[in-house]
């Protein structure tokens, strides 16, 4: 395994922010270049754990061609634990791929597209829940049948822009203007142990390796998977302790059913009642555990199944 080191930048403390980029080449003969990616949203380290593990469990496989990982895309907002990177406080997956004369963000996006994302000939980007929710679901967006190889059970097809694109500024935005096969990956996430979330991790990225031929092994068969054409995302109005009461993650809901109560943690009384919204749902993030929320933040995420 090499590894590179991409300048970003010097800060004003004179500390200077670098991405690191692994390389693993198979001993198997030729194949397709694909790039794995962590952390674009900082708080989201689940993400991470899974490439830190893959570059162990890859390095003693045989495959073809070549694995390239970016573990840490926003050091930034690693460091701090945020989601936007705190020197501009701006969501660097909305902002690919990136100027030289712009925010630091959009610097950090144009070194990440020309060392990382202009060289690869195949996308997984992985997300997960940040530091409280915990999310579940794949995005099918150029490449079906790689997004379904990774095993979730929900899937989520999004529709277009008028300008054609969905969540225009993403890295996928970046590769699939070269018609590169892009996955993204939402999966794990909270005060829960993340242990299983980076094994399903390991499995998903191994059948997809080998659904594009890089091992030499029959993919496993997905399981039965739902796809949702749209998601709605329902926030606190207060802030305090959310109480989840919604079905586990996968699991249906319908319309009405409380999705869970904000309690002021001082004087117990309830808050906010969150429904959902969708009248038939299915759930894809949710708080697994009592968590402290404030006005606006991530509550829930409901698919809508398509009847």
């Amino acid at each position: 395994m090499s590894l590179t080191r991409a300048p970003i930048a010097t800060m004003a403390s004179g500390a200077e922010v670098a991405l690191y980029l692994h390389t693993l080449v198979g001993s198997a003969g030729d194949g397709p270049t694909v790039g794995i990616c962590a952390a674009i949203h900082g708080n989201e380290r689940t993400s991470t754990e899974i490439v830190l593990e893959a570059s162990r469990a890859f390095s003693g496989l045989d495959f073809k061609g070549r694995l390239m990982l970016a573990p840490v895309a926003n050091p930034l907002a690693f460091e701090a634990n945020h989601r936007h990177t705190p020197t501009d406080e701006i969501n660097l997956n909305r902002v690919f791929p990136g100027q030289s004369g712009g925010w630091f963000s959009e610097q950090l996006a144009l070194v990440l597209s020309r060392e990382f994302l202009d060289k690869i000939d195949v996308l997984i980007d992985i997300h997960s829940g940040g530091d409280r929710p915990t999310v579940d679901y794949v995005y099918i967006r150029n490449a079906e049948r790689l997004s379904r190889a990774f095993g979730s059970r929900v899937l989520y097809r999004g529709a277009p822009d008028k300008q054609g694109t969905l969540f225009a500024g993403t890295s996928v935005s970046v590769t699939e203007k070269r018609d590169v096969p892009s996955v993204t990956i939402e999966l794990g996430g909270g005060l829960i142990d993340q242990r299983p979330y980076v094994g399903r991790g390991i499995r998903g990225l191994t059948n997809i390796l080998a659904t594009l031929g890089m091992l030499d092994r029959e993919p496993t068969p997905s399981p039965d998977q739902i796809v949702v054409d749209s998601i709605v995302t329902s926030r606190p109005r207060m802030g305090g302790f959310l109480e989840t009461e919604a079905p586990a993650l996968g699991e249906t809901i319908g319309a009405g059913a409380c999705l869970g109560r904000v309690i002021h943690p001082q004087t117990f009384e309830e808050l906010d009642r969150i429904d959902n919204q969708v009248s038939n749902g299915i759930m894809i993030l949710s708080h697994l555990t009592r968590n402290v929320v404030q006005p606006g933040d991530y509550g829930y995420m409901v698919g809508s199944i398509s009847v």
